[in-house]
């Protein structure tokens, strides 16, 4: 069984034992966490899409790690005209496991 949650803006296809990071959730290492934005569910050939959530549909995950990923380097620079411009990022993260699937 698996289902595309939306958490951050962004869609994940999950399944019952994956990790994955998404945008940081404030929770504390090793909390459940209930992702309540279901867009579709399926299992095998069977598919249930929501328009635009599944009615009573959620995903648990346990709260792995917080984190943040590796720098992004930003350099700007227009030729002849002596600009450059150097920036850096870290985006924060926190990593998922996920439990089960309640369709």
């Amino acid at each position: 069984m698996y289902a595309v949650v939306k958490t951050g803006g962004k869609q994940y296809r999950v399944a019952a034992g994956d990790k994955i990071k998404v945008e940081q959730i404030a929770a504390d290492v090793g909390q459940e966490v209930v992702l309540g934005e279901v867009l579709a569910v399926g299992t095998g050939s069977d598919l249930k899409i929501g328009t635009p959530l599944v009615s009573g549909a959620t995903v648990t995950a346990k709260v792995v790690s917080q984190g943040k990923h590796d720098k992004v380097r930003i350099f700007k620079m227009r030729r002849r005209k002596h600009y450059q411009k150097r920036q850096g990022h870290r985006q924060l993260f926190t990593e998922l496991e996920i439990g089960t699937i309640n369709a």
